[in-house]
């Protein structure tokens, strides 16, 4: 017998038809990215209900030889959570594993199929937020968050998950779990194993719940957009609100072409601001019980700023539901793009000073590389993270564009994000789409020590192979 169909009659037996799937119409939906760039094949999907559950599918899989590529809400933008094109791995899907288990304290503890969006709803219900958001909220799960260390428009004050991840439980390759849920301000028995899987994206272990810090719920928030010349303007004003307050939760940049994208992509949608502006930025305040409104204080914090030469023109959001027709515009920018063909996106990060000069000399240089194509970035100002994505020319056939151009547009942007001392990836992982990448650009000891944690903990090369480290999965059976 084939070693996914013994290892699924081995679960059916232990546990009923419904923690396997074998129909292929049923897989379909998970076999390709959310950008459609990646198509994978797989003859199984495997629907653990509790954490007892995976870690025994571990052990089954680890007895015939069978490689896991565990999987959540299936929004990776980097080929993270697809299976590989010839079938030798079968997807392991946490989405029933969707229980809080726990919240009080400011801590959450919420099981891997948990949808970023219900945690914040429950979080909500306890006068609580979870300080962390993005377009993807409604569909992405905890426990992918967690593996990919994902990031969002609230990084500037609260950081990304790996500071908003108190502990994780997971199961690791040989089937063990790691039980770190209970946060002790002082444990010091060496490795941080919790930190260790966070960004691992499934290879090290696979997450089946985490502790998370929560924060007060906002009493107050107040929405701006403004209309700037340039990024440098962005980044001087984002100093300068920084300097007078920290409760700037939210400082987006939105070049002007790729607004234009998101108001023709969105039914009802036009741009905040009359007048024509290059950039635009979308800045959040927030006030917590007891503060002071936060209209006030950001309505003073643009007024310096149009009197200093930084801002064209601002409007501040009148209500609560333009204020979310603001952020939908920035939500839409992904889908908006999608949607005009072929494009070559990268998440990359460089130094926050260098960032303003990245964003407008590499876009030129990139379009003088490439003729016809159309390069624009846009992103979270203040923490260095560049969306910046390469169009294809009008008419281009995607297949034989993806083919034969994008592979060199992409060695060109990450070459200049080495020379600016910058990242390939920002917060949306390594995937299978940046691996090649990784191993040109990463640093040998840093590549050797990646490596190196790999063979150690999966051995068998098992767990998601073909992401992030380039380690080649071995035969159980030498």
């Amino acid at each position: 017998m084939p070693p996914v169909a013994a290892m699924v009659a081995d679960a059916r037996r232990a546990w009923g038809d419904r923690i396997a799937t074998t129909d292929a119409d049923r897989i379909a939906p998970w076999l390709t990215d959310w950008r459609g760039r990646y198509h994978g094949a797989s003859a199984a999907l495997f629907e653990p209900a509790d954490t007892a559950q995976v870690a025994a599918l571990v052990m089954l899989a680890a007895r015939h030889g069978v490689a896991i590529v565990p999987q959540g809400g299936n929004t990776s933008m980097v080929g993270g959570a697809t299976p590989p094109a010839d079938g030798s791995a079968v997807l392991l899907s946490l989405r029933r594993m969707d229980r809080i288990r726990r919240l009080d304290g400011g801590q959450a503890v919420a099981g891997a199929g948990v949808i970023l969006q219900h945690l914040h709803e429950a979080a909500a219900q306890h006068g609580q937020r979870f300080p962390l958001t993005l377009g993807a909220r409604g569909s992405a799960t905890i426990g992918g968050l967690v593996s990919t260390n994902a990031g969002g428009t609230q990084v500037l004050r609260w950081g990304n998950m790996r500071r908003l991840v108190l502990g994780i439980e997971a199961v690791l390759p040989d089937g063990s779990v790691h039980d770190g849920l209970n946060v002790l301000p002082k444990d010091n028995r060496g490795y941080d194993l919790t930190q260790l899987l966070v960004g691992a994206e499934g290879t090290l272990g696979i997450v089946t719940a985490a502790t998370l810090r929560l924060v007060p719920a906002i009493a107050e928030r107040a929405v701006a957009w403004a209309g700037i010349a340039d990024p440098q303007a962005g980044l001087d004003l984002l100093r300068a609100m920084q300097a007078a307050t920290d409760r700037i939760e939210s400082f987006e940049i939105i070049p002007a072409d790729t607004l234009a994208l998101a108001v023709a992509h969105r039914p009802g949608a036009r741009t905040p601001l009359s007048g024509d502006h290059p950039w635009h930025l979308l800045i959040e305040a927030v006030a917590a019980p007891g503060e002071s409104p936060p209209a006030t204080l950001l309505e003073e914090l643009l007024g310096e700023g149009v009197a200093a030469g930084r801002i064209a023109d601002a409007v501040l959001a009148a209500s609560e539901a333009q204020a979310e027709a603001f952020w939908r515009l920035r939500d839409t920018l992904s889908a908006a793009e999608k949607s005009t063909g072929p494009a070559v996106q990268h998440d990359i990060s460089v130094p926050v000073d260098a960032m303003p000069r990245f964003m407008t000399q590499a876009a030129a240089a990139a379009e003088a590389q490439f003729p016809g194509t159309h390069a624009t970035a846009f992103g979270h100002l203040g923490d260095g993270n560049v969306h910046f994505h390469v169009r294809a020319p009008a008419g281009a056939d995607p297949a034989r564009w993806y083919a034969q151009e994008a592979p060199g547009i992409t060695r060109f942007v990450h070459d200049a994000v080495a020379a600016a001392g910058g990242s390939i990836s920002a917060e949306h992982g390594i995937g299978q789409m940046k691996l090649g990448e990784l191993e040109r650009l990463g640093p040998p000891a840093r590549l050797a020590a990646l490596r190196g944690v790999k063979a150690g903990l999966d051995p068998l090369g098992l767990f998601n192979p073909g992401k992030l480290v380039s380690l080649a999965p071995r035969s159980a059976n030498p």
